[in-house]
């Protein structure tokens, strides 16, 4: 099994695993940790300022990890296609 198989692409290998299960699980928990913030800081917790503002901490923190993933994604897949491993 050479280096380039056993890290893999697509759907096999740890990269390919990482990229079709994982990836997806966290992007979804950030949206969820997103709309949450939204619900709450609009519709549930109109008006009470404290409430309110741990759902905008949960839009923040949404962002942000939407952000970080989707950057942390693209780098891999540019690392992955300058080594020739990604098809």
């Amino acid at each position: 099994m050479t280096f380039a198989q056993f890290v893999g692409s697509g759907s096999t290998g740890i990269i390919g695993v990482i990229n079709t299960v994982i990836v997806p699980i966290i992007f979804a928990l950030a949206f969820a940790a997103f709309v949450w913030g939204v619900v709450s800081y609009f519709f549930i917790h109109g008006g009470e300022e404290g409430k309110r503002a741990e759902g905008r901490n949960f839009i923040l923190w949404g962002v942000i990890g939407m952000a970080v993933l989707f950057s942390v994604w693209g780098f891999v897949g540019l690392l992955l296609s300058t080594l020739g491993i990604a098809r």
